[in-house]
């Protein structure tokens, strides 16, 4: 499994606006094939503050979703509204052991 960590700090003002538009990649994502699991969080104390955790069969899949157009469409819609450019590390998922 491949797993990938992304942290987001967005504008104060874009907060609404960034969580609608990430709940369509969301929904998108979800439906793809290679997925297995899309997390949204929004940290605890700081409202500017999210990151995804992605959860993908294997880094194909993973690249498989970076040309889909919901994840383009994403992409674009909120570059303009981080605070900083977003941070994604990439993972490959030693335990649990690989889903069957």
């Amino acid at each position: 499994m491949y797993a990938v960590c992304v942290d987001i700090r967005i504008l104060t003002a874009q907060r609404a606006a960034f969580i609608a538009a990430t709940a369509d990649n969301h929904r998108g994502t979800r439906h793809e094939p290679g997925n297995l699991r899309f997390d949204v969080l929004a940290h605890t104390t700081d409202p500017d503050r999210f990151a995804l955790y992605e959860l993908y069969l294997d880094e194909a899949a993973f690249v498989a979703h970076q040309q889909t157009a919901h994840y383009r469409l994403w992409r674009e819609t909120v570059a303009p509204m981080m605070a900083q450019p977003r941070v994604g590390e990439r993972y490959t998922v030693l335990q649990p052991e690989p889903l069957a």
